[in-house]
C-alpha cells in the first residue's frame, strides 16, 4: 500500500524532509532538566531543525528585504518582524517550557503562524504583483530547491557555471538571495519558509501529543510532591519497627512493574496497624502484597498514609 505524502503548509509534498528533522530533543541529551525533578524539560531549541530552518529563513528575510522591498515601506519592517517572530519565538516557547508546556504550545503556534500566514503571504504577493512567477510545488525548480534546503551544506555538486548563482544548502540562503534574480531568490524564500512552517506543524502535534500524555506543569509538580512524601513516610515507616531486622522478611519485587516493594503500616480499615507489602513505585504502580502473617492488602482504601 502506497504511503499518503505528507502535506505542508501549501500543499507541498514534505515526504523529502527526513525523520531527524521532525524529532524533538531527546530527554536528557539536548534538552536542560532540573536535577531535583521540579522543573519540565526545556531548552535545546539550537538543535531543532525547525528553529535552525527558520533561523536561515530570518536571516535571508533581512536580505532580501533590503534588496528588492524600499525600507519606507511597512511591508519591509512586517516582512522582517514577522520572520524574527517565527524564530524568537521558538526559543521563548523553548524556555518557558520549564514551567508550562501550554506557554511553550502558544508561542512555538505563534512562530508558525507568523511564518505560514504572514511571511508565506507576502512572498507569494512580491511575486505575483511584479509579474513573477510563482513555482509549481512539482516544477523541477521547486523539487531541486527543497533538496538543498534539506540539507545544511551540500559538498558534491559539480562546478557552477560561469555567472550562475546556486544554493549550496540551508546555511547559503541569505547568500543566495543576495545575488540571485528576484524570481528566483522570491521562490526560495518560499521554498524555505514552507519547510519551517511544516516542521513547526509535526513540532506542535508532537507537544500535544505529550501533553495528553504527561499533563502539564501543575500535575508535574503534584506527582513530584506525592513522591517525596511517600519516600519520608515509607522512611518513618522502617524506622517505627523495633524488631530485629534479622527477623524481618526480605523484601519482594513488585510483580506489576518490577520494583522493589516497602513495607508499609495500613493507616485505616479492618487492617489498620498492619504490616503490608507497597511498590515503591506508588502512585504509578498500586500493587500490594500481603506479609507472611498479614492478610490480603489488595484493597488500597487502607493506603491513607499514601494519600497526599
Amino acid at each position: 500500500m502506497k504511503k499518503k505524502a505528507k502535506q505542508g503548509s501549501d500543499g507541498y509534498d514534505m515526504s523529502d524532509l527526513s525523520d531527524h528533522f521532525l524529532a524533538p530533543p531527546k530527554p536528557g541529551g539536548i534538552t536542560m532538566s532540573d536535577p531535583d525533578g521540579v522543573l519540565l524539560p526545556h531548552g535545546g531549541y539550537e538543535h531543532l531543525r525547525s528553529y535552525k530552518v527558520a533561523e536561515a529563513v530570518y536571516d535571508a528575510t533581512v536580505v532580501f528585504c533590503d534588496r528588492f522591498i524600499d525600507k519606507r515601506s511597512c511591508t519591509h519592517d512586517q516582512m522582517v518582524q514577522a520572520a524574527r517572530s517565527g524564530v524568537r519565538n521558538i526559543s521563548e516557547g523553548s524556555g518557558a517550557a520549564a514551567t508550562s508546556r501550554k506557554s511553550e504550545m502558544l508561542l512555538t503556534n505563534v512562530a508558525r503562524a507568523s511564518l505560514n500566514d504572514e511571511l508565506l503571504k507576502d512572498y507569494k504577493s512580491f511575486l505575483i504583483q511584479r509579474g513573477l512567477r510563482v513555482w509549481n510545488k512539482d516544477s523541477t525548480e521547486a523539487l531541486a530547491m527543497r533538496e538543498r534546503l534539506k540539507h545544511d551544506v551540500v559538498t558534491d555538486l559539480p562546478p557552477a557555471h560561469p555567472g550562475k548563482v546556486r544554493l549550496t544548502g540551508l546555511a547559503g540562503l541569505a547568500d543566495f538571495v543576495g545575488k540571485a534574480e528576484p524570481e528566483l531568490a522570491a521562490n526560495a524564500m518560499l521554498c524555505a519558509v514552507n519547510q519551517a512552517a511544516y516542521l513547526l506543524k509535526c513540532q506542535l502535534e508532537s507537544l500535544g501529543r505529550v501533553f495528553v500524555e504527561k499533563g502539564g506543569f501543575a500535575e508535574h509538580l503534584h506527582n513530584v510532591r506525592v513522591e517525596k512524601m511517600e519516600a519520608d513516610r515509607a522512611d518513618v515507616s522502617d524506622r517505627s519497627d523495633k524488631s530485629d531486622v534479622s527477623d524481618r522478611p526480605a523484601a519482594p519485587t513488585c510483580p506489576a512493574c518490577g520494583k522493589p516493594m516497602r513495607r508499609r503500616i495500613a493507616g485505616k480499615g479492618p487492617h489498620k496497624g498492619q504490616a503490608f507489602w507497597g511498590c515503591s513505585g506508588y502512585p504509578d504502580c498500586r500493587e500490594t502484597r500481603e506479609m507472611p502473617d498479614g492478610s490480603d492488602r489488595s484493597d488500597l482504601s487502607d493506603l491513607s498514609d499514601h494519600q497526599s
